[in-house]
C-alpha cells in the first residue's frame, strides 16, 4: 500500500493588502498622503484611486499601520534590506590550536604565531590541551602553559575566560582585540 503524502498548505501571506485589511480604522502614512487616522475603506479608495495597494505594515500597533505604494515594489524594496542587513552581518571563525602537556618550545612559539595571524585576521581561537591516559595529572602544567599562550598573545587578542577543564581537555578562548580607525 503507497503512503500518501502529506498536503502543503500554501505559506501565509506576510501582510495584508487593500480588502484583507479586516479593521475598521488603520492609520495612513505614505507619499503624496496626509498622514492621520482613516476608516479603512476611505483608506482603499484612496489607494484605488492611485492606482496602487494599501499595505498594512505594523499590523500590532493601535490602529495598525498602512501604506499606500505598489505592493510589488514594497516586496522588492523590503527583500533588498533583508539582504544587506544579512551581507553586513560578520561571520565569526574559530580556529583550534592543540597542545599537550609536554609541548616543546619551538612548538609553542609555532603554534603561536599561528594564532597570532588568525587573531590579526578577526577570528577567534581556541587553544586547548589534550590530556591522555595519566598525563591529567599534570593539569597545573596544561594551565600554565595556557596562561602563557593567552600573556604571548596580548597584544593581538584578549582571553574570553579563564582555562577550563572539560573532560581530558583543558581550554581558553581568545578574541581578537578590535582595532580603532
Amino acid at each position: 500500500m503507497r503512503k500518501r503524502r502529506p498536503i502543503k498548505k500554501p505559506p501565509k501571506p506576510q501582510f495584508r493588502i487593500n480588502r484583507l485589511i479586516r479593521v475598521p480604522e488603520v492609520r495612513l502614512v505614505g507619499e503624496n498622503i496626509e498622514p492621520g487616522v482613516y476608516k479603512t475603506d476611505d483608506a482603499v479608495r484612496k489607494a484605488e484611486e492611485m492606482e496602487l495597494d494599501l499595505v498594512e505594515i505594523s499590523p500590532n500597533a493601535k490602529p495598525p499601520v498602512c501604506r499606500i505604494t505598489d505592493f510589488k515594489k514594497f516586496l522588492y524594496e523590503k527583500k533588498k534590506k533583508e539582504k544587506e542587513m544579512k551581507s553586513k552581518q560578520v561571520k565569526t571563525v574559530v580556529k583550534e590550536i592543540r597542545f599537550t602537556p609536554n609541548t616543546d618550545d619551538h612548538d609553542f612559539d609555532f603554534k603561536s604565531r599561528h594564532a597570532e595571524r588568525f587573531l590579526k585576521e578577526g577570528n577567534k581561537v581556541k587553544a586547548y590541551v589534550q590530556f591522555k591516559g595519566r598525563a591529567i595529572l599534570f593539569k597545573e602544567r596544561g594551565e600554565l602553559l595556557l596562561l602563557k599562550f593567552a600573556e604571548r598573545l596580548s597584544e593581538f587578542g584578549s582571553p574570553e575566560q579563564m582555562p577550563k577543564l572539560e573532560g581530558k581537555r583543558m581550554f581558553i578562548f581568545l578574541s581578537p582585540k578590535v582595532k580603532k580607525k
